[in-house]
């Protein structure tokens, strides 16, 4: 649920900075036109524009991203683990609820499940291990495994070539 709110939260904060844009961009222009100050008219042009166009598309991913939210909550929340359970709790259609579910994989905000057919399972893969070696220090004679990133003795911390 982390990444989803953090995304969700970043989209808002955008949404808001575009949305004041918009707004502060029209007497920033009349101002700067009055009083002929020509950077603040240029400023208040661009925050018209930039406001003008980017604030609906803000707000309209904001939006969307709310829906993956609702999504991510029924799984990690309400452990509903197939698409037709999904798609029913949230009255959806199974077609919405498979892509909301495929753009949620995509954008990492279910870490820890995975797809089975029609589903999200959890994921019980573990991450594989480091590679361990076995030596025999060439000083002290002691025996012991050792790793790649570490390869001395843990007695005489003698360096180890690797075989």
């Amino acid at each position: 649920m982390k990444a989803v709110n953090s995304y969700i939260r970043k989209l808002f904060v955008l949404s808001l900075i575009l949305s004041f844009a918009l707004a502060g961009g029209v007497p920033m222009t009349v101002l700067g036109a009055v009083f002929q100050i020509w950077p603040l008219m240029g400023i208040g042009i661009a925050c018209i524009v930039i406001g003008f166009y980017g604030t609906p598309i803000a707000w309209t991913s904001y939006g969307g991203a709310k829906g993956l939210q609702r999504i991510v909550s029924a799984v990690v929340e309400e452990n509903l683990y197939s698409v037709n359970e999904i798609a029913a709790q949230l009255s959806i259609s199974e077609t919405e609820a498979r892509n909301k579910l495929d753009v949620c994989f995509k954008k990492k905000f279910l870490p820890g499940f995975k797809r089975s057919g029609d589903g999200v399972v959890l994921n019980g893969n573990m991450p594989a291990g480091k590679k361990e070696m076995f030596a025999e220090c060439p000083n002290c004679g002691a025996k012991f495994t050792y790793t790649p990133e570490t390869p001395r003795c843990p007695y005489c911390n003698s360096p180890v070539q690797p075989k």
